[in-house]
């Protein structure tokens, strides 16, 4: 007898182009297609959208205001979330309510303390240090709080066994084929020109904006040793929508870039897009001759996934999570904490150029990592949580 679908929540921290509402959306579709009840629920200012179609429920948290500060800001939203979910229950029983950040997962942790929820689960993507006591605090109480932790990766599956003691279950990422493809299409050619990218010499695409975490101010450290043996490369920084603050950062950037001789524009050495509409996306990744991920941190790093499969070259930091599923035939490795490490990884990317090593990298990782398995994976854990409470609630009705 087939099991019963089940009712899920998904919590998301934005509407906005990051990785983990990536995850969280591809996951949505995926549990939505296997036959499961699905809502998204994000937090979003007057006028906003999720940043592409969204083919289940949603419930968009109306937040406004312009906050001092991120203490201010997050304070705000876990109690938005709180509120909205509060009211939300009086009317709908959830089986599954599995957030993806800290935001959520306080306001679900509220919910548990007023018993209105008997538990929630978590994904920890990534974890970053603040120097905020308060910000560290809900950081740690959104995934201690939860029933069930998921992380996408065996490097923070162990960190949050050996420096927190919680166990925490893998679960895959996935990357989408037929919207990521290395098939150019004519408009291709279009978004070159109403972006500014060069189509005449070598490009490197980075996506994600201007971050530490990123490694950016690196990579254009890298980028400027690059120039002296391609002068006619160009990097693209592309993205960029945070929650968090990376203006001092972003400072630091510009004035390398600006003390370096490195002019920012269109068609320009640098080229800083912002966030884009997601559309565009695989397109910019057709029209990259490499993508670069040079990072200190990551949770996964979808965007490795979807440059493959877009069937373009990717420079990546030889550390986990990468190195957990990228063999030395998918990438080029580099030493993150060095830009000369970048910068020859890059020119050994421009340099040895094969198709068809590429084409077999992420004809490998697709049958690795599909939302589909993702989905069935997390529907076989939701199950187990929600077994593991039966006695709790069976003692509390007698």
């Amino acid at each position: 007898m087939p099991e019963r679908a089940l009712k899920i929540g998904l919590l998301t921290h934005s509407v906005n182009p990051r990785g983990g509402v990536v995850h969280t959306l591809e996951l949505a579709h995926a549990l939505h297609d296997a036959g499961h009840d699905v809502t998204v629920m994000a937090p979003a200012a007057p006028g906003q959208r999720f940043f592409r179609p969204v083919r289940c429920a949603t419930h968009l948290i109306p937040v406004g205001g312009t906050p001092h500060d991120m203490v201010e800001m997050v304070g705000t939203r876990i109690e938005a979330f709180t509120a909205h979910l509060s009211a939300l229950l009086d009317k709908t029983r959830f089986d599954v309510l599995h957030t993806h950040d800290p935001i959520g997962g306080n306001a679900l942790a509220n919910l548990q303390d007023d018993g209105l929820i008997e538990g929630f689960v978590r994904t920890v993507h990534h974890l970053e240090v603040f120097d905020s006591p308060q910000l560290m605090f809900w950081q740690a109480r959104g995934f201690r709080r939860a029933r069930q932790v998921f992380c996408v990766s065996r490097l923070w599956q162990d960190i949050l066994a050996r420096q927190h003691g919680v166990d925490a279950a893998e679960v895959g990422n996935g990357v989408d084929t037929r919207r990521f493809s290395p098939q150019m299409q004519p408009e291709d050619a279009a978004l070159a020109q109403r972006l500014g990218v060069r189509t005449n010499a070598p490009v490197i695409v980075a996506v994600g904006g201007v971050e530490e975490r990123k490694n950016t101010l690196r990579l254009l450290q890298a980028f400027v040793l690059l120039r002296s043996r391609r002068p006619d490369a160009q990097l693209v920084i592309a993205g960029g929508a945070s929650l968090l603050d990376h203006a001092r950062y972003t400072r630091e950037f510009k004035a390398f870039a600006q003390a370096s001789g490195i002019a920012v524009g269109p068609e320009q050495p640098l080229l800083l897009t912002g966030p884009l509409a997601d559309t565009d996306m695989p397109g910019l990744y057709r029209l990259a001759d490499v993508v670069a991920m040079p990072s200190l941190n990551e949770g996964f790093g979808l965007v490795v996934l979807e440059a493959l499969a877009s069937g373009v070259p990717v420079v990546v930091s030889r550390i986990a999570p990468f190195t957990e599923y990228l063999e030395d035939g998918d990438c080029e490795w580099a030493d993150p904490q060095h830009a000369a490490s970048i910068a020859e990884a890059l020119e050994r990317a421009l340099l040895h150029v094969d198709s068809a090593a590429v084409a077999r990298s992420a004809a490998r990782l697709a049958r690795r990592f599909s939302w589909a398995a993702s989905a069935e994976r997390h529907a076989l854990l939701y199950r187990q949580g929600l077994a593991s409470t039966l006695p709790r609630q069976a003692t509390a009705a007698c």
